[in-house]
């Protein structure tokens, strides 16, 4: 019966062995080609580009399953791919024009359609440059832009260190909802040339790309365009407080400043207070418009306070501090 009973493993075990390998043998036929016409085109928004495919050659063996594509991008100099899985044929996001973009795809045969395990093929690349004309020192300097009060946007600049004297530079700009680019119609002038623009009023622009280019023109020489992005949240620079109120009793100071007077909600800001107690100055943050602290000493002959203001993380990832308001103080006798 030993025998018997032995003999019936190996068999059982043969029998595994023979369907395993022939569903392995079975899957390693299957084959996907990869997207066809797979490019990266840009539509002249200053750095929102569309990453565009057709689909795979010889699907037909495939017409019951939902293909996928995973595409990887980047800029050139990035250390890291965004990765997307999609079924569509087109994907768009935003680059910064300043580098090379780089992009690949490969198309993906789900499970269900492939006797369980996932089919891939090989990958589809595209790159895309701008032009690089021009010497990189004629693009401009010190690019600064400031949305004040979530309210106005003004951008200023340098020259280039290598821009001859005729050169004047121009200012572009596109985000999600424009129907085209457009250019700066309140430009910042010094000397006849162009060092900023003062923007309208930018109708839902929160929250999206903000895309900008300065270019130049020069009879004498090509000028370097220059390509930034922002969110305008993120640059946003509130307003100082602008009513201040400092009350003691006994040993507690009540410190009590208004809201930031403009569009942005309270909920979106954060404080800094700087308080001095005679010669000791102490700095903290609190998201609230009223702080209470507790004197050090009750001869303390003078307290003073001011506060700044800035775009907490709930509303921005990042954003510029006011400038300090009004400085507000008690000075008293010791008790």
């Amino acid at each position: 019966m030993a025998f018997i009973h032995l003999d019936i493993r190996c068999l059982y075990t043969l029998l595994i062995c023979t369907a395993f390998g022939s569903t392995l043998s079975s899957n390693a036929e299957i084959k996907v080609n990869p997207p066809q016409d797979f490019q990266i085109v840009d539509p002249g928004y200053l750095g929102y580009l569309y990453l565009q495919w057709q689909p795979p050659v010889s699907l037909d063996n495939f017409n019951k399953c939902t293909v996928e594509y995973e595409l990887k991008y980047r800029n050139v100099d990035s250390e890291s791919w965004r990765t997307i899985i999609t079924k569509n044929l087109l994907y768009k996001d935003g680059f910064d024009l300043n580098k090379g973009v780089e992009a690949k795809i490969h198309t993906l045969l789900p499970r269900q359609c492939t006797n369980g395990s996932e089919v891939q093929s090989s990958w589809s690349e595209a790159t895309y440059w701008i032009s690089s004309q021009g010497n990189l020192d004629t693009k401009i300097q010190d690019m600064d832009c400031v949305y004040y009060n979530w309210q106005y946007l003004l951008c200023s600049w340098k020259p280039g260190m290598g821009a001859h004297l005729d050169s004047n530079y121009r200012l572009y700009y596109w985000y999600e909802g424009l129907d085209h680019v457009l250019e700066c119609i309140d430009y910042i002038q010094a000397k006849g040339k162009n060092i900023g623009c003062r923007f309208p009023y930018l109708e839902s622009s929160d929250y999206k790309d903000f895309y900008i280019c300065v270019n130049g023109s020069s009879e004498s020489q090509l000028i370097r365009p220059s390509y930034f992005i922002f969110q305008l949240q993120n640059i946003v620079k509130p307003l100082p407080p602008d009513y201040l109120s400092l009350t003691m009793k006994n040993s507690e100071v009540n410190l009590k400043w208004s809201i930031p007077r403009g569009p942005i909600p309270a909920k979106c800001l954060i404080y800094e207070i700087e308080f001095t107690e005679d010669d000791t100055a102490w700095v903290t943050t609190t998201i609230e418009n009223e702080i209470y602290i507790t004197r050090t000493s009750n001869e303390s002959l003078q307290l003073c306070f001011l506060v700044r203001s800035k775009m907490n993380i709930y509303c921005a990832d990042d954003g510029i501090w006011s400038e300090w308001s009004d400085e507000q103080c008690w000075k008293g006798f010791s008790y």
